[in-house]
Protein backbone atom coordinates (compact mmCIF):
# COMPACT_ATOMS: atom_id res chain seq x y z
CA UNK A 1 0.00 0.00 0.00
CA UNK A 2 1.45 3.07 -0.71
CA UNK A 3 0.82 6.59 1.30
CA UNK A 4 1.72 10.61 0.92
CA UNK A 5 1.44 12.15 4.00
CA UNK A 6 2.20 16.36 4.05
CA UNK A 7 3.23 18.55 6.64
CA UNK A 8 4.35 22.24 7.27
CA UNK A 9 1.12 23.77 6.71
CA UNK A 10 -0.28 26.45 9.66
CA UNK A 11 -1.23 29.60 9.97
CA UNK A 12 1.16 32.68 8.80
CA UNK A 13 0.80 36.44 8.12
CA UNK A 14 0.79 37.97 4.48
CA UNK A 15 4.16 38.35 3.17
CA UNK A 16 5.65 35.59 5.32
CA UNK A 17 6.64 31.93 4.54
CA UNK A 18 6.12 28.52 4.60
CA UNK A 19 7.66 25.44 3.91
CA UNK A 20 5.28 21.97 2.81
CA UNK A 21 6.89 18.49 3.22
CA UNK A 22 4.98 15.44 1.55
CA UNK A 23 6.55 11.85 2.16
CA UNK A 24 6.16 9.05 0.18
CA UNK A 25 6.05 5.45 1.71
CA UNK A 26 4.86 1.86 1.02
CA UNK A 27 5.31 -0.54 -1.43
CA UNK A 28 6.84 1.87 -3.88
CA UNK A 29 8.56 0.72 -7.11
CA UNK A 30 9.44 4.18 -8.57
CA UNK A 31 7.93 7.89 -8.98
CA UNK A 32 7.13 9.59 -12.05
CA UNK A 33 6.10 13.40 -11.45
CA UNK A 34 4.91 14.57 -8.07
CA UNK A 35 2.86 17.73 -7.33
CA UNK A 36 1.22 19.88 -5.37
CA UNK A 37 -2.79 20.76 -5.85
CA UNK A 38 -4.79 23.28 -3.46
CA UNK A 39 -8.83 23.85 -2.54
CA UNK A 40 -10.00 26.93 -1.04
CA UNK A 41 -13.32 26.67 0.68
CA UNK A 42 -16.07 26.76 -1.76
CA UNK A 43 -13.67 26.22 -4.72
CA UNK A 44 -12.64 23.43 -7.19
CA UNK A 45 -8.83 21.64 -6.44
CA UNK A 46 -6.47 23.38 -8.62
CA UNK A 47 -3.13 22.57 -9.68
CA UNK A 48 -0.39 24.87 -8.30
CA UNK A 49 3.14 22.58 -9.27
CA UNK A 50 4.76 19.56 -10.37
CA UNK A 51 8.06 18.50 -10.69
CA UNK A 52 9.34 15.36 -12.86
CA UNK A 53 11.49 12.31 -11.92
CA UNK A 54 14.45 14.37 -13.51
CA UNK A 55 13.34 17.37 -12.09
CA UNK A 56 11.42 19.52 -14.70
CA UNK A 57 9.24 22.18 -13.34
CA UNK A 58 5.72 23.40 -13.86
CA UNK A 59 3.73 25.94 -11.91
CA UNK A 60 0.34 27.95 -12.42
CA UNK A 61 0.69 31.15 -13.30
CA UNK A 62 -0.38 32.43 -9.69
CA UNK A 63 2.62 31.11 -7.93
CA UNK A 64 5.30 31.70 -10.25
CA UNK A 65 8.13 33.53 -8.12
CA UNK A 66 6.61 32.88 -5.15
CA UNK A 67 6.39 29.16 -4.67
CA UNK A 68 9.27 26.81 -5.72
CA UNK A 69 8.64 22.99 -5.73
CA UNK A 70 11.80 20.65 -5.31
CA UNK A 71 12.24 17.00 -4.72
CA UNK A 72 14.91 14.19 -2.63
CA UNK A 73 14.29 11.62 -4.86
CA UNK A 74 16.36 8.89 -2.11
CA UNK A 75 14.40 10.05 0.38
CA UNK A 76 10.62 9.98 -1.90
CA UNK A 77 9.82 13.46 -1.05
CA UNK A 78 8.73 16.62 -2.29
CA UNK A 79 8.16 20.15 -0.82
CA UNK A 80 6.96 23.80 -1.63
CA UNK A 81 8.72 26.68 -0.55
CA UNK A 82 6.04 29.52 -0.22
CA UNK A 83 6.82 32.64 0.39
CA UNK A 84 5.30 36.47 0.00
CA UNK A 85 2.16 34.34 1.06
CA UNK A 86 -1.07 36.29 0.00
CA UNK A 87 -4.47 35.96 1.81
CA UNK A 88 -6.06 33.90 -1.66
CA UNK A 89 -3.40 31.16 -0.88
CA UNK A 90 -5.00 30.15 2.06
CA UNK A 91 -6.27 26.44 1.18
CA UNK A 92 -5.70 22.76 2.08
CA UNK A 93 -2.50 21.65 -0.12
CA UNK A 94 -2.69 17.99 -1.10
CA UNK A 95 0.23 16.62 -2.18
CA UNK A 96 0.36 14.52 -5.50
CA UNK A 97 2.36 11.41 -7.20
CA UNK A 98 2.52 8.87 -9.99
CA UNK A 99 4.06 6.02 -8.49
CA UNK A 100 4.69 2.16 -9.48
CA UNK A 101 3.68 -0.24 -6.90
CA UNK A 102 6.06 -2.97 -6.34
CA UNK A 103 3.39 -5.64 -6.34
CA UNK A 104 1.15 -4.12 -9.65
CA UNK A 105 3.99 -2.55 -11.12
CA UNK A 106 1.04 -0.41 -12.61
CA UNK A 107 1.61 3.35 -12.44
CA UNK A 108 -1.49 4.72 -9.93
CA UNK A 109 -2.08 8.41 -9.23
CA UNK A 110 -2.14 9.23 -5.22
CA UNK A 111 -3.05 11.55 -2.98
CA UNK A 112 -2.59 12.74 0.61
CA UNK A 113 -4.58 13.99 2.93
CA UNK A 114 -3.82 17.39 2.83
CA UNK A 115 -2.66 20.44 5.11
CA UNK A 116 -4.03 23.72 5.83
CA UNK A 117 -2.33 26.72 5.15
CA UNK A 118 -4.24 29.95 6.52
CA UNK A 119 -2.37 33.16 5.34
CA UNK A 120 -4.14 35.78 7.52
CA UNK A 121 -4.33 39.90 6.03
Amino acid sequence: QVQLVESGGGLVQAGGSLRLSCAASGSIFSINTMGWYRQAPGKQREWVAQITSSGIVDSADSVKGRFTISRDNAKKMVYLQMILLKPEDTAVYYCNADIKDTRTFRLENHWGQGTQVTVSS
